[in-house]
């Protein structure tokens, strides 16, 4: 078997097992073996072939590789999910929330409430903005129209 053939076998491999792991490191690999690939088709020894394989795939990981993961982080939106997913939305009080408890509706749904300490308490009706999640209890605060 050609050298050069080793080389496209092994660069195939290697993005196998990126399509697997999805860390764009043995990406980076299959580059490097496609260097290997290409010094064995202009005639150069396995030597060469190591070292342009070895060579690339420094290169690839150490300028491509962050690069390329910045790119990818930066377009993928953050997924917000859970009671996290409720924070900062408005609520209407449908039973007066004060320090020791209460009640709001947020959608479909209806949560226990308390204010924040320096909050006085919110009457049925009033809109408040959720602020954090304790547990199942979430606490509010006045929602400010912008």
């Amino acid at each position: 078997m050609a050298a050069w053939v080793f080389w496209l076998v092994a660069s195939g491999l290697f993005v196998a097992g990126e399509i697997a792991s999805l860390d764009l490191v043995l990406l980076m690999f299959a580059g490097g073996a496609l260097g290997g690939a290409a010094v064995a088709l202009a005639g150069g020894s396995f030597a060469f072939q190591i070292v342009a394989f070895i060579a690339v795939s420094v290169f690839l990981v150490a300028s491509v590789r962050p690069a390329a993961k910045a790119h990818l982080e930066n377009r993928m939106p953050r997924h917000v999910d859970g009671v996290q997913a409720l924070i900062g939305r408005t609520a209407t009080v449908t039973r007066e929330v004060g320090r020791s408890g209460g009640r709001i509706r947020v959608g479909a749904d209806e949560w226990s409430a308390r204010t924040e300490y320096g909050d006085d308490g919110f009457a049925v009706g009033s809109t408040v903005r959720i602020l954090q999640v304790d547990g199942a209890t979430a606490v509010v605060g006045e929602a400010l129209e912008l």
